[in-house]
């Protein structure tokens, strides 16, 4: 098998038939071996009963239904581990992407070495407030901490070889970084395309504002757990000695100057009326919070059943 299409599709039954015949002309016209594979997210309209008659009529096309709406990433999940073509691209279920990128990115793949090729939607369809402005301030925060640099991390429209979406786990809302899971799993050839974007032709978007404070939020977690998944202790153990040592020294400092004047005659104030020396006791107290925190953690690192996993690229 040659190329694997992967879809998913929520409430989206008016777009399936066009696009399920647009990739079919563009496989057929370059004599691809190709499979597609709709993944139906729990959708409410008729979308399984449109999916249903394209796979009765075209042996390519494969489907399968959730029975109840559980987000894209688990769709691609799911897409991922049915996959039997050597590369695998994505693309959303709207038309807004274009079949007609598949060849070139196929390319990209097969004869340019890239273990993964993400589209950029250079010029976007969507509303400029709404849309384009929040994008560009996502993306630019996904370079700096990821050290990617693709201009729309985010885009839908992608191509893998097949040995990356086999070594990553998409879960949660992640699917917005499976360039950066795909980094950490060790496939680092990771390139672009400027790709059409077309408006919306049936429908409405399902992505609200908040999509953007949550894959902030993704974010964080996902580069937290990079960096400290597998050492929590180097996080939080180095965090909580610095504030116990600051927090005890502050308060050495408060008891030593009080000694000092008392000892002087001069006049002082008693340690329990000073602000700083209950700032000082939060502190060694968030300290040995932390600390317990990096050692619990640690316990439940060393007791996970995937901590010896690793993803070897060749054997002899």
């Amino acid at each position: 098998m040659g190329i694997s299409v992967i879809i998913p599709a929520y409430n989206e039954a008016e777009s399936l038939p066009e696009l399920s015949a647009w990739i079919a002309r563009v496989m057929q016209e370059r004599g691809y071996a190709y499979e597609v594979l709709f993944v139906d997210d729990g959708s409410t309209d008729g979308t399984w009963s449109t999916l249903q008659a394209l796979a009765a009529e075209d042996p390519h096309v494969h489907a399968l239904r959730f029975r109840r709406n559980y987000g894209k990433s688990a769709a691609l999940y799911c897409g991922f581990a049915r996959a039997r073509g050597e590369v695998v691209f994505t693309m959303d279920a709207d038309l807004q992407d274009s079949p007609e990128e598949i060849p070139e990115m196929y390319r990209m793949i097969r004869e340019e070495g890239y273990d993964l090729v993400s589209g950029w939607k250079q010029h976007r369809k969507d509303n400029a407030l709404t849309k384009n402005l929040p994008s560009k301030l996502y993306n630019a925060t996904a370079r700096c901490i990821t050290g990617i640099k693709l201009h729309d991390m985010n885009c839908g429209l992608k191509a893998y070889r097949a040995e990356v979406v086999k070594s990553i786990e998409v879960y949660g809302e992640m699917h917005r970084y499976i360039p950066y899971l795909a980094k950490n799993a060790g496939f680092t050839i990771i390139g672009e395309k400027p790709v059409q974007h077309a408006k919306r032709k049936y429908g409405k978007s399902k992505f609200g504002m908040n999509r953007f404070v949550n894959g902030f939020l993704d974010l964080q977690t996902l580069w937290f757990l990079t960096k400290f998944g597998g050492n929590p202790m180097h996080f939080f153990g180095v965090t909580g000695l610095l504030m116990f040592l600051v927090g005890f020294v502050m308060t050495v400092w408060i008891i030593v100057e009080k000694l000092v004047q008392q000892a002087h005659g001069l006049k002082f104030r008693a340690v329990t009326e000073q602000p700083l020396f209950y700032l000082a006791l939060v502190a060694v107290v968030l300290g040995v919070i932390l600390f317990l925190a990096g050692f619990i953690g640690e316990m439940v690192a060393r007791s996970n059943s995937d901590r010896n996993r690793y993803n070897i690229a060749e054997e002899l």
